[in-house]
């Protein structure tokens, strides 16, 4: 089975929805199945230098291949006419092409040249199909639709959601699909570091509760119910760090914004800004950890909250982060509404129980094991391959 995996960019500063298709990759060639990933060699649009690889050339990596193009001729939006010549020129010697993210062009006309040339492909629309996330750009977004991503959907052979709640809520312009449910694998990249290390690093006081949001910094995120709720608990005297780990390389001015927030709110003398954190220091801050938080207004998965759980932390979640079911199910950690009082009583009670995060962390860890490991979603998602070639 030769599968390609097209997606607009696999840099690190997109973060995990575009990182997992390495991962899927990785998995699936595992289970002996020929997976090439088609992608550009975008950095972080404009202003950012272009990632330094090898162009329209194989390079092998953990079982797999990837194939980057170069952006052209719309650097921003990570267009590239030469992915899209290549597939309308070898996209047949494939067996089906799994397109990751809507409302992005290159991904858009992969879709329509794997229509020209009869290759069967699977979207996976990465929350783009979420009601509140088509309320940005809403007049654009219903012109995009109605010219290409509505027949896209239209002939796709299936729609790859990652929970059931993503599938139940997403808009199809009217298409009838054929919806696939399989969710994001995660797995923490090398071994968790001895503990207290990232205490060290940044200074924070070794007894406190380490409270950590590590994620894209984004407005869909909830930072305007969190802070609150953490100045709240310090007026009340409750003991707690804050580590604040993310970027967005997209829009600098709205990450400043975040700070401000942080510093209006009162919180600056316990809060800990890393920026975009990777490899041993992503780590040691899962690690030292001992809740991690993300009160999103909307999340189609939450590969964040995965990694998290795999590292042994408690949870704290809204209930639109689409795998709150399952935390809730398996005792992983506490769901909130999109509310500052209930944001805050849950906090609360968190960081007052320390042995009920051990609980809910111990949980976490086997669902995550249990549920999101990539041989699990290979697995599935192999199953899924073989029934649209069937």
């Amino acid at each position: 089975m030769k599968i390609l995996q097209i997606v607009p960019s696999i840099s690190l500063v997109y973060g995990g929805p575009s990182q997992m298709v390495r991962g899927l990759s990785s998995a699936l060639a595992r289970k002996n199945i020929d997976a090439t990933i088609l992608t550009t060699d975008s950095n972080g649009d404009v202003g950012q230098p272009p990632l330094d690889v090898p162009l329209n050339v194989p390079v092998e990596e953990n079982g797999y291949q990837i194939r980057y193009f170069r952006c052209f001729p719309f650097r921003r939006y990570k267009f590239s006419v030469g992915l899209l010549k290549w597939l309308a020129r070898y996209g047949k010697e494939y067996d089906l092409a799994h397109i990751h993210a809507l409302f992005s062009p290159v991904s858009t006309a992969a879709a329509i040249v794997a229509r020209n040339i009869d290759l069967p492909y699977i979207l996976r629309p990465l929350g783009t199909l979420d009601p509140a996330d088509l309320q940005k750009k809403k007049q654009l977004k219903q012109i995009y639709a109605t010219l290409w991503e509505a027949p896209n959907l239209a002939k796709a052979a299936g729609i790859h959601f990652t929970s059931q709640e993503e599938a139940k809520i997403s808009h199809r312009f009217g298409r009838k699909t054929r919806d696939i449910i399989v969710p994001l694998g995660v797995e923490l990249l090398g071994n968790l570091p001895e503990i207290g290390l990232a205490k060290r690093k940044w200074r924070i006081e070794r007894e406190a509760p380490l409270i950590l949001f590590m994620s894209r910094i984004d407005p869909k995120k909830g930072f305007d119910l969190l802070f609150p709720a953490l100045a709240t608990l310090q007026s009340e005297n409750i003991d707690f760090h804050f580590v604040l780990a993310g970027s967005n390389s997209q829009d600098p001015d709205y990450e400043r914004s975040v700070v401000r927030m942080v510093e209006d709110a009162g919180l600056r003398s316990r809060t800990t800004i890393t920026g975009f954190v990777k490899g041993e220091d992503k780590l040691a801050l899962l690690q030292d950890a001992d809740l991690f938080v993300l009160p999103s207004y909307y999340e189609n998965f939450g590969i964040a909250v995965a990694e998290a759980m795999l590292a042994g932390l408690p949870v704290l979640i809204s209930n639109k982060v689409y795998i709150w079911n399952a935390i809730q199910e398996a005792d992983a950690g506490w769901v909130t509404q999109c509310d500052r009082e209930d944001i805050t009583d849950k906090l609360r009670l968190a960081l007052q129980h320390p042995k009920q995060r051990q609980t809910k962390g111990e949980n976490a860890r086997k669902l995550a094991i249990d549920k999101y490991s990539w041989e699990a979603i290979a697995k599935q998602m192999k199953a899924e391959y073989s029934k649209i070639l069937k």
